[in-house]
Parts: structure tokens; C-alpha cells; sequence
């Protein structure tokens, strides 16, 4: 991680990466409204596009390519806020397509980084206290990014499901081989061979590889580790390239009052690193304009402790060698 420079204390970066429509706008929404804006930047890396969307239809290639952003000012944006300096960020306007004004961001506290690539090189991974990869199942994802974009940015049915087919190989070359670099991998979806009734909220599960010390979650757990009737269950699982991972599973089929048995003594537990104290939990979870979904708020109250123990540790490093 680098390290600050100056007097400044450095905030607490936090990598949310992902394919279009995985979900990390939603994620970063709760952790900033829990938190409290005055505590929290958040940056999308997707305003590093280095095209405009009517550049890029004459482009052999698409927003997801490293081609088609500027990675180096990506990284030396990243850098600087890591060591508490202001930017001047690009803007990417999603609803025209267009290239807009930049604007100042200065870091506060916590950053949250979300996008295609946050990931993508060696040195902007070194930026980050914490990573995390949203991993959805592609035809979810996918059926999320027609509504998203059919509803917010004009598109039909039709246009949406042949950009994916487009960008299909770029997510493979360039997206999806970040997961291997993620300290967290989040993946919310139904529970493989449960017939749950429509409306149930989707589970998540997290694999916490040991790339970082995670909460102590026993008192949590409360004996329900291999219990699938309980709200969350521990697991020993592998990972892709076979090495041992523990996986979090946070039920959506369980009843909102054992979720809420849950959010509360997470959140508990947090009230004693949280200083001045914390906004209403009530904040998390939210799906937009949908709902709200327990197996999210707890998601959420499970990355809240990395970014409270990180920046509780950093408190009294207020100036540290570059």
C-alpha cells in the first residue's frame, strides 16, 4: 500500500470491481450513505474513458478494453489519492455518452473506488487497503444491465443483449481475470437447487481469501456455521485455482426478523470502532428504487469493519515515509 506523504493523514482506499452491471454502484450507495458523505469519496474509474460513445463506434473495440481508458492517469489519479492529495477527475456523462467538465475530488476519510478496471494493473492494486470483485452469474448480470439500460439510458432490449455479445470477449480477456486479485469476492444469486417463491431476495456469498485479516464472525455465527436454516453459514470452499477459501453464505430465504438478529449484532460490534457513531442502519441495503434486501445490508455491514479497523489503525500514522 502506498503511503502517504506530507502531514496529511492517508484515507482508507477501497477497490469495488466488476463487469457493466454487476451491482458495485449499488454496493458503494450504502457503504457512503452508512458512513456519511462528509467521510466518504467515491470515485468511478469509468470516467477514464478515453473516447466519447460516438468515438467509439468507429473503435475495433469496446469501453472495457484498457485501450479505450486512460490507465496511466487512471493510476496516477489513484496514487495521489491514496496519499490524501486532491484530483482533477475526468467525467464519463453514462446518460449522453459524452465527455464532460472534470471535477475536484479531494479524499476524505474512506475512498471508494468502483468500476470495469480498478483492478487491472499491478500498480493501481497497490493503491488499495481492501479489494473486492462483484461476481454475479452472467445471465443475472445480464438481465440487470437490459433493465438498467433500457430504463436509464434509452436503449432497447435488442440494442443491450448485442453490446454484450460485443463486449463478451473483453470481459473475458479483461474484467473477469481481476477476481483473482480480489481480497473479497461477492456473489449474489439464488441458491443452487432451492425452488424459493418469486420475490425472494437473492443470497450473496463471500469468499474471504487470506490476502487480509477478516472480523472475528464467531459470536456472530452464533453456532450456525454449516447451517443453512440460519441466516449466515461458514464454509471451507476452493477457489478457482484450487486453494482453500472460506466462503460466507448470507441467506435471502430466511425470515427478516433472523436477518435482523444479525444486522444488529454486526452492527453492535461496530459501534464501538465508529467514533462519533454510525447513521442509521436502515441506510444499507437499498436497491434503488426496489426495495431493499437483508442479504445486501449484511454484505455491506461486513465490509464496514475493514474500512473502520483500517483507518482505526492508520489514526495515529499521521505522517509515514514514502
Amino acid at each position: 500500500m502506498l503511503r502517504a506523504r506530507g502531514s496529511g493523514r492517508r484515507p482508507v482506499m477501497l477497490a469495488i470491481a466488476g463487469d457493466s452491471a454487476a451491482g458495485k454502484t449499488t454496493l458503494t450507495r450504502g457503504l457512503v450513505r452508512c458512513l456519511g458523505a462528509e467521510r466518504m469519496t467515491a470515485v468511478c474509474v469509468d470516467d477514464y474513458h478515453r473516447y466519447d460513445r460516438a468515438e467509439r463506434a468507429g473503435k475495433p473495440f469496446t469501453a472495457l478494453h484498457p485501450d479505450c481508458n486512460h490507465i496511466d492517469i487512471m493510476e496516477q489519479h489513484l496514487q495521489l489519492l491514496s496519499m490524501g492529495e486532491p484530483i482533477l477527475k475526468p467525467v464519463y456523462d453514462h446518460a449522453t455518452g459524452e465527455l464532460v467538465r472534470p471535477e475536484l475530488v479531494e479524499p476524505r476519510d474512506f475512498v471508494i473506488v468502483e468500476g470495469l478496471l480498478p483492478l487491472h494493473t499491478r500498480l493501481a492494486r497497490a493503491c488499495f487497503d481492501i479489494s473486492v470483485y462483484l461476481d454475479p452469474p452472467e445471465p443475472l448480470r445480464h438481465s440487470w444491465k437490459v433493465r438498467r439500460d433500457c430504463d436509464k439510458r434509452g436503449y432497447s432490449p435488442e440494442q443491450v443483449m448485442a453490446e454484450l455479445a460485443r463486449r463478451e470477449p473483453e470481459s473475458a480477456a479483461y474484467i473477469r481475470p481481476q477476481r483473482k486479485y480480489a481480497d473479497i469476492v461477492v456473489r449474489f444469486a439464488p441458491v443452487a437447487g432451492r425452488l424459493d417463491p418469486p420475490g425472494t431476495p437473492l443470497s450473496a456469498e463471500l469468499l474471504l481469501r487470506p490476502t487480509i485479516d477478516h472480523p472475528e464472525l464467531a459470536d456472530v455465527l452464533d453456532g450456525a456455521s454449516g447451517d443453512a436454516d440460519k441466516p449466515l453459514h461458514l464454509r471451507l470452499h476452493r477457489d478457482d485455482d484450487g486453494r482453500p477459501v472460506d466462503a460466507l453464505h448470507v441467506h435471502g430465504y430466511v425470515s427478516p426478523e433472523e436477518s435482523q438478529v444479525v444486522k444488529k449484532a454486526i452492527w453492535e460490534r461496530l459501534g464501538a470502532r465508529a467514533g462519533a457513531g454510525l447513521p442509521d442502519p436502515d441506510a444499507l441495503g437499498r436497491l434503488g428504487d426496489a426495495g431493499t434486501s437483508d442479504p445486501l445490508a449484511i454484505t455491506q455491514l461486513l465490509l464496514l469493519p475493514h474500512l473502520l479497523n483500517t483507518f482505526t489503525c492508520g489514526e495515529s500514522s499521521l505522517s509515514r515515509p514514502a
